[in-house]
């Protein structure tokens, strides 16, 4: 019996024109995997630049919103605080939020020491130049041929048992520098004469308050600030700020450890419990600032306590 197209099965035409099929439908399934796949690749290549674009605007928007969420002390626009005498301070807008410090502009046309220090309270080579120095610097600032810039940083925190000693004492500095800032200069004295000892707990809100309190700082407001931290973010700012980029009026690209000091551009690298070095220091760097002729103004040493 015959079966299929023909009696004798399919034609040989009829094979050939299958055959054409078969080749047009696996040539049309293979043009169709290619688009899929080009599309496929797009569609990662898009997805992974979205997604890098992501990461990076979240990472600036962070870095932006976190800076812009800093609360600033007022009166230290260029992360310090600049006296003019022991019982005056330079009054200045708080650092806008976002922005960075404001350095300070220095003369040395009158033959002033400008005299810059990055202090840590909790370091005790820091409590060994405020100890040597202190007095002698207050001279100066009183005679009117010396101002001074104060820059309380943290970098010990690892040296008071988990209690950050060095990041609360700088910010009850900076409140003082807010709220009071007259009494920094004999603030700054008092937090180095209560220094607590390294490794221990340092001093609690409390007794840093009391610390305030006894150099003629307290008030509600300070109180307040020192107790909540206010200014604890304005803190790692600084001090992660002098730790990574270079200090203004100074040819130092970064803070190396504490105290640093500086006058007129020049780096204090003598001994930190001789006076009369510092001295002699101070004034050999105050004569080679000097844009005049005229005699400079050198300050007389006090014998250190």
């Amino acid at each position: 019996m015959a079966t299929g197209k023909g009696a004798n099965g399919p034609t040989k035409r009829d094979r050939r024109e299958e055959a054409r099929e078969h080749a047009r439908l696996m040539r049309e399934e293979a043009r169709k995997r290619a688009q899929r796949r080009k599309w496929w690749l797009q569609g990662s290549i898009v997805f992974v630049v979205i997604a890098i674009l992501a990461v990076v605007g979240l990472f600036v928007y962070n870095g932006v919103s976190a800076s812009a969420n800093v609360a600033n002390p007022k009166n230290m626009v260029s992360n310090g605080i600049l006296l003019t005498s022991t019982t005056k301070a330079v009054s200045t807008p708080a650092i806008a939020k976002g922005e960075p410090p404001t350095p300070t502009t220095q003369s040395n046309a009158a033959g002033k020491a400008n005299i810059t220090m990055y202090v840590d309270y909790q370091c005790p080579y820091c409590n060994q130049f405020e100890t040597a120095n202190a007095t002698q610097i207050g001279q100066w600032l009183n005679g009117g041929i010396a101002t001074v810039e104060i820059h309380p940083i943290a970098i010990l925190d690892a040296s008071s048992s988990g209690t950050k000693y060095s990041t609360r004492a700088a910010n009850a500095a900076a409140c003082v520098a807010n709220y009071d800032p007259n009494k920094f200069y004999a603030v700054n004295s008092a937090l180095f004469a209560n220094q607590p000892a390294e490794g221990g707990t340092g001093l609690t809100d409390s007794k840093i308050l009391s610390v305030l309190k006894g150099a003629g700082a307290s008030s509600s407001a300070i109180t307040k600030c020192v107790n909540n931290q206010t200014f604890k973010d304005w803190v790692s700012s600084a001090t992660t700020r002098v730790l990574t980029k270079p200090l203004p009026n100074s040819t130092m690209a970064k803070l190396t450890g504490t105290p640093t000091v500086i006058v007129n551009g020049q780096q204090y690298t003598g001994s930190l419990s001789d006076a009369n070095a510092f001295l002699q220091f101070v004034g050999s760097a105050v004569q080679a600032a000097s844009s005049t002729s005229s005699p400079t103004p050198t300050p007389t040493p006090t014998p250190s306590k």
